[in-house]
C-alpha cells in the first residue's frame, strides 16, 4: 500500500440549452439537499498514471471502505465507471484537454461522447459532474481555450436531448487565472482571459446552475510568502487571522481567503452567486530541499483540518458565503509515479 497518498494515512492513521427559470425554481430545494450531500463527505481524486497502482477493482473497494462520498476521475474509463455502478459514490468524469476543440466545433461529436461515456453507465453510476478539461490555461493551443465554452454547451445540449438534467458541466481552473488575490475583495481575473474566456464561462455556469471548479494549492501560496502568511494560518490551525480592509471580513485560514478571492473576482464580472467547488487540494508530504514545510506532519494536519471544515454539518462556508456547502476533492488517492509535474 506504499502507493497510497498521504490523504489516506490522514483518515486511517489520524482518525445553449440552459435550464429554464421554472425548472430551477422547482428543483432548488432538491438541489440544495444534493449540494449538502455532495459536500457532507469528502471527495477524492483518482488518477491512474502509475505502473505500481492497485487495480480499479481494488481501488474502488478501498474508496468505499474509507467512507468517501465522491470520486473524481481524470477521464471516463469504462472499467472504472462500471465498477462504480450501484455504489453510494457520486462520480465526476473528465474530458481530456485534447478533445475540447472537436467537441466545441461539432454537436454530433458531443452527442457521440455522451452516448459513449454517459449513457452506458448512468444512472446506475451516479455521475454528477462532467469536467471539460483540466487547467486548460496551461495548454498552448488557443483553439482549446476558444472552444471550451462551446464544448461545454454542446455536452449540455446532448445531455438534455436524453432527458438528463442533474449532471452539471464545468471545468477545473487554477488559481493563476486570477490577476490579484490580496485582499480577497480586490481580486480580479487576469486581463487576458477576463473577457474572452471568463465572461462566457461564468455566463454558462450561471445559466446552467453549475459550479466554478478551482484547483487550490495553499502550500505554494504560503511557500512564496511565508513572512506574511503563517504556517498555522495555511494549516487551519486558527492561531492567526486576517481582516480584509475593504469588507471587514475576518479570515481564519488561507483556504477561505483563496476561495473568497474567486468569489469576489466572479462578482466583479457580474456573477455573484455562482456556486464554487474545490476540484483539487492537498499538501505535499515531501519535496525538494528548498520546499520547506512539505512534510508528513503538515500534510496530515492540513488534510485532517480541511476534511473537518468541509464536511461539517451544517456547512460552514466562507466569510463571504457563510453556511454554503463546498464540494471538495482531495488530491489524490495515489502517488502516481508516471504523472508529470
Amino acid at each position: 500500500m506504499s502507493v497510497i497518498a498521504f490523504f489516506l494515512f490522514t483518515l486511517i492513521y489520524f482518525s445553449s440549452s440552459y435550464c429554464s427559470a421554472g425548472y430551477q425554481n422547482r428543483h432548488r430545494y432538491m438541489e440544495r439537499n444534493l449540494m449538502i450531500a455532495l459536500a457532507s463527505k469528502i471527495g477524492i481524486n483518482y488518477g491512474r498514471q502509475g505502473n505500481d497502482l492497485p487495480s480499479p477493482y481494488q481501488s474502488i473497494n478501498f474508496i468505499k471502505s474509507i467512507k468517501a462520498g465522491h470520486v473524481k476521475l481524470y477521464d471516463a474509463d469504462p472499467e472504472t465507471l462500471t465498477l462504480l455502478s450501484h455504489t453510494n459514490l457520486y462520480v465526476s468524469i473528465t474530458v481530456h484537454n485534447h478533445q475540447i476543440t472537436s467537441l466545441g466545433t461539432n454537436q454530433t461529436t458531443a452527442e457521440d461522447w455522451v452516448k459513449t461515456n454517459i449513457l452506458p453507465y448512468y444512472p446506475q453510476t451516479q455521475i454528477r459532474f462532467v469536467l471539460v478539461g483540466n487547467e486548460i490555461l496551461s495548454v498552448q493551443d488557443r483553439n482549446v481555450t476558444a472552444n471550451l465554452v462551446p464544448a461545454m454547451r454542446k455536452i449540455v445540449n446532448a445531455l438534455r436531448a436524453h432527458g438528463i438534467h442533474n449532471i452539471k458541466v464545468g471545468t477545473s481552473l487554477p488559481m493563476d487565472s486570477l490577476r490579484s488575490t490580496f485582499p480577497p475583495s480586490n481580486s480580479t481575473f487576469r486581463e487576458d482571459i477576463a473577457g474572452p474566456l471568463m465572461s462566457p464561462l461564468l455566463k454558462f455556469l450561471n445559466g446552467t446552475n453549475s459550479y466554478f471548479f478551482i484547483n487550490l494549492q495553499p502550500y505554494y501560496r504560503w511557500l512564496r510568502n511565508p513572512m506574511n502568511t503563517s504556517l498555522d494560518y495555511a494549516l487551519f490551525q486558527g492561531n492567526s487571522t486576517y481582516t480584509d480592509p475593504h469588507t471587514g471580513l475576518v479570515y481564519h485560514n488561507l483556504v477561505d481567503q483563496m476561495l473568497d478571492s474567486v468569489i469576489f473576482a466572479m462578482t466583479k464580472l457580474g456573477y455573484p452567486h455562482i456556486r464554487i467547488a474545490i476540484s483539487e487540494t492537498g499538501w505535499p508530504n515531501s519535496g525538494d530541499i528548498d520546499e520547506t514545510g512539505a512534510n508528513i506532519l503538515n500534510a496530515a494536519t492540513y488534510n485532517r483540518n480541511l476534511i473537518k471544515k468541509m464536511t461539517a454539518i451544517p456547512p460552514i462556508g466562507t466569510p463571504a458565503r457563510p453556511g454554503l456547502p463546498i464540494p471538495t476533492f482531495v488530491f489524490s488517492l495515489f502517488n502516481e509515479n508516471q504523472k508529470s509535474g
